[in-house]
């Protein structure tokens, strides 16, 4: 296969925002979430009483308990409820080793104000497009071990859904410069592409992303990278529907240079695809070079930022949508992919 190096994507300097317009008033849509705190009711256990304490614990998060347990530190609850049982010390070491996260948690998220209004106004763009949806009843924050993290269609993050909450797992949300994320252990981890991300702009962000999630779950896979290509692409279309007042290159996971010089470069960025043949491979591997998250897309030049081929696909479906205005989030989700690229008759002139 021929490729094509371009060298593109120098520094910019420009902020690039949502260009979403007409957006609906969604004022009258009523959303209530109970932000619940389940880290400091669980740092709060008094780990000389292990299995009481958990009791207690299971009765405010008759729920949540369960699923944490099991899924994030991978224990199992029935036994944590008899004392004196041996999992009772993994407990306790947890507790201990993460008690300092949990301190420096508390001090950035004392107030959660602010992140449970971005998640109560996504909602309510949830319940416009698709009032049949049935939405969490409530968020419960939660700080799980550093390496508790669950992928998406979008990618992976800390942030889970459960039947009744949007879990929100604190230890990604606390800020790139965090210690652990500059350690060497961190940084195997969680490269700067990731840990760049670990901020509280990307709370309301990944909980909008496990419901497109929820609403849609990913079928694509074994489809042409085009394809693919247009489904990442109009689930981030979706996304931005729902976070209509946040820039896109959050959505996205870029920073606002990065975006700019992608929209800048988006004609060059669509000719390499075409000049290199790409849009038809089925080939796992060269897939993810384009639509799985990487640091960056080193055929485009050094600066050019990983999962491009989501970036293309986003163009796409905007196209597609300019064409036809009238096809609602719902339609466009159940499209075949194909279907969307052809008609959308996308051809980024440079």
């Amino acid at each position: 296969m021929r490729k094509c190096f371009i060298c593109l994507f120098t520094a910019a300097v420009f902020v690039s925002c949502n260009g979403n317009k007409n957006i609906p008033d969604v004022s009258s849509i009523k959303v209530n979430l109970q932000t619940r705190r389940f880290e400091k009711d669980f740092f709060a256990m008094d780990t000389t009483k292990v299995a009481e304490s958990m009791k207690s614990v299971l009765q405010k998060y008759p729920d949540f308990l369960p699923l944490f347990t099991a899924n994030i530190l991978g224990l199992d609850l029935d036994s944590l409820l008899i004392p004196g049982n041996r999992e009772d010390q993994a407990i306790r070491m947890f507790i201990h080793d993460y008690m300092p996260l949990k301190d420096s948690a508390e001090q950035l998220y004392n107030n959660f104000d602010k992140e449970t209004h971005d998640i109560e106004q996504g909602l309510q763009f949830v319940k416009y497009y698709f009032p049949q949806y049935k939405i969490p009843q409530s968020i419960i924050t939660f700080i799980g071990p550093i390496d508790a993290n669950f992928e998406t269609s979008f990618g992976v993050q800390g942030d889970v859904l459960t039947t009744k909450s949007i879990g929100i797992g604190l230890q990604l949300h606390m800020g790139k410069y965090f210690s652990f994320y500059r350690s060497k252990e961190g940084m195997e981890e969680y490269p700067d592409f990731l840990s760049n991300n670990f901020n509280r702009e990307h709370i309301s962000v990944n909980a909008m992303r496990n419901i497109v999630d929820d609403l849609f779950p990913a079928k694509i896979k074994g489809r042409a990278l085009i394809e693919q290509m247009v489904d990442r692409g109009r689930r981030m279309y979706l996304l931005t529907k729902f976070l209509p007042y946040t820039p896109e290159y959050l959505c996205m996971g870029y920073t606002k240079e990065q975006m700019k010089d992608a929209e800048k470069n988006e004609a060059v960025i669509w000719d390499f695809f075409l000049n290199n043949n790409l849009l038809n491979k089925t080939d796992d591997n060269i897939i993810q070079n384009y639509i799985g998250e990487s640091p960056k897309t080193p055929e485009l030049g050094e600066g050019a930022p990983g999962n491009i081929g989501t970036f293309s696909g986003f163009q796409i479906v905007k196209k597609f949508m300019e064409i036809y205005p009238n096809t609602s989030l719902s339609e466009l989700m159940k499209k075949d992919p194909r279907e969307i690229y052809d008609k959308s008759k996308y051809k980024p002139r440079i």
